[in-house]
């Protein structure tokens, strides 16, 4: 039983700063599908309700520290141009894929998304890529996943 939960451990905590890391850990360190399944899910939403519980408190102090700040630049006006143009179900299908937990969430907050709005949609995203990925990577792993990970 220890030596499942210290498997998990790593891929859990890996999962909460890339979600692609869940399935390729779940994978070389040989856990099941659906263990992989539920831990990268795991890792992503931990993220998502700290963020979404923490963020405004964290954010506050974080322009208390940081007082010289350039209002628009180059990367503002790409997160601006992101969510016009997406909103939040585009995030949330785009963080797994492309943006960090982090980064999605952070995103998502900063624009004042409610709460509960971001938990669902995140969840969802979050177990749709966690499905995709892990299948693909179980399935063709042997084919695609160089030998060290295997």
């Amino acid at each position: 039983m220890w030596e499942s939960i210290l498997k998990v451990i790593p891929i859990y905590f890996s999962s909460m700063f890339k979600f692609i890391l869940g399935p390729v850990g779940g994978y070389a360190a040989g856990l099941t599908l659906m263990t992989t399944i539920l831990v990268t899910v795991a890792g992503m939403m931990t993220v998502v309700l700290l963020f979404s519980f923490f963020g405004d408190f964290m954010r506050r102090q974080l322009l208390r520290i940081r007082t010289k700040r350039r209002l628009f630049s180059k990367r503002s006006r790409k997160i601006v141009v992101i969510w016009q143009k997406y909103g939040l179900l585009g995030v949330a299908i785009l963080t797994p894929v492309f943006l960090t937990p982090i980064g999605g969430c952070v995103l998502a907050i900063s624009f004042g998304t409610p709460k509960e709005k971001l938990i669902f949609y995140m969840f969802v995203s979050a177990a749709f890529w966690s499905v995709i990925f892990s299948s693909l990577i179980y399935f063709f792993g042997n084919e695609v996943l160089p030998d060290i990970i295997r």
